[in-house]
């Protein structure tokens, strides 16, 4: 088991960056996966980047090239530069370890125009 805390959010002008973090209780480093999503008002919950274990990270089409995830020994960050109105959400933090999964309480992410 894992608890997440998730930090960073605010609001921010269209064009402008915001780095996410994701801190868990315990070591990261046996956890398979560890991602973000996220959620807008009337919105389905959406994959906005996962990093596992090795291998490159994945990104949702949306934010490639402008988001970048990364993880540490028990953080996770999503370093996000060049946001837009289309990013305001609420983001959550995931540890995905074999299935069974693990989320954070959310941070809310709002871009004004």
């Amino acid at each position: 088991q894992v608890q997440l805390v998730e930090s960073g959010g605010g609001l921010v002008q269209a064009g402008g960056s915001l780095n996410l973090s994701c801190s868990a209780d315990r070591n990261i480093f046996s956890i398979n996966v560890m991602g973000w999503y996220r959620q807008a008002p009337g919105k389905e919950r959406e994959r906005v980047a996962t990093i596992g274990r090795y291998g490159p990270p994945n990104y949702a089409d949306s934010v490639k090239g402008r988001f970048t995830i990364s993880r540490g020994e028990n953080t996770v960050y999503l370093q996000m530069n060049n946001l837009n109105p289309e990013d305001t959400a609420v983001y959550y933090c995931i540890a995905d370890n074999y299935g069974r999964a693990y989320w954070g309480q959310g941070t809310q992410v709002t871009v004004s125009s």
